[in-house]
């Protein structure tokens, strides 16, 4: 039925970040560690496991420094981590976090970029390469989020044109790989084959990257209509956490277990462990004391509640 589907896609864990940034109940550090930790048990490879943004902005993560320390004493070898970094002060920082690789962010409209950072397009171009001419002399890969790339809160519909001219921008500041963000999960499997088509006629597919929200329901759509397109990284966040508090309406990223679970079902490989996922799932919502959207993760959960319940019969 699809054809030309890669045999294997890297998986990018956001939900340490783009997921705790969202939450209003604050996660102790001892538990963020934990729950990294539990995530790398599961097989998750690539794991974003901070920002460091000003605690004025995202007060939930704080305590940066402190995890990436904790992080750096477990010595996770197989697990390559990352931070978000906004600015030459938040570099200081990530250099002495030992964390492997940094995540820059930018908007592809001007008025999500003013609202998002109060910066314009290329006063935030201006702004990342300051980071990005340090961080590639010291030896780091970049990545950078590239947010309403389909459909912006302000704007509408996002011409693959204008998303162009920014990745280009980025490409040339030095920036290795750019995930494509649906921020505010408006856009459809046709948008995303198009505007990957579009971009990867002047970009490589493989340093694109594809971030959906599923506000709408159309995620793993879109991730199929990615797959198609030739892209075979996907971000993705234990449970479903996440959000854009700049973006209205804006619901969680794409669960990891729903993915990796339809991943796995098209004959796909991930190298993530679906039961092992589950058991960091399980913890994500214990520390958060309420229900994650994740499906794959709810009917989990119940079927081994149900077989527990089966056992106990038994006895």
């Amino acid at each position: 039925m699809f054809e030309n589907l890669p045999a294997k896609v890297k998986i990018v864990e956001v939900g340490p970040r783009d997921g705790l940034q969202n939450e209003a109940q604050q996660v102790a550090t001892a538990d963020k560690v934990a729950l990294i930790k539990a995530m790398a048990d599961a097989g998750l490879a690539n794991i974003e496991v901070t920002s460091f943004v000003s605690p004025k902005w995202i007060p939930q993560l704080a305590d940066a420094s402190e995890v990436a320390r904790c992080l750096s004493e477990l010595k996770l070898d197989s697990v390559k981590t990352s931070c978000l970094v906004p600015n030459l002060k938040g570099y200081e920082r990530f250099k002495e976090s030992k964390i492997d690789e940094l995540a820059l962010f930018m908007s592809a409209t001007e008025s999500h970029s003013k609202k998002n950072i109060n910066k314009s397009i290329d006063e935030a171009i201006s702004a990342l390469k300051e980071v990005s001419v340090v961080a590639k002399a010291d030896g780091y890969r970049i990545r950078c989020y590239l947010s309403v790339v389909f459909e912006c809160p302000y704007e509408g519909k996002v011409p693959s044109k204008q998303v162009l001219q920014v990745t280009e921008k980025l490409v040339t500041i030095g920036v290795d790989e750019v995930s494509l963000g649906d921020t505010i999960g408006a856009a459809t499997p046709v948008d995303v084959y198009k505007m990957v088509n579009d971009i990867s006629k002047y970009v490589d597919k493989d340093r694109l990257a594809l971030h959906f929200h599923d506000t709408r329901g159309t995620a793993l759509a879109n991730v199929i209509a990615g797959l198609s397109a030739g892209v075979t990284i996907f971000d993705a966040s234990l449970g479903g956490l996440g959000g854009c508090p700049y973006a209205p309406g804006a619901a969680g990223n794409v669960a990891t277990e729903d993915l990796v679970y339809m991943l796995k079902g098209m004959g796909i490989e991930t190298g993530v462990d679906l039961e092992k996922l589950v058991d960091a799932g399980a913890l994500a919502q214990k520390l958060l004391d309420k229900q994650l959207p994740s499906k794959y993760l709810r009917a989990a959960l119940a079927t081994r509640e149900k077989a527990a319940g089966k056992q106990e019969s038994c006895v």
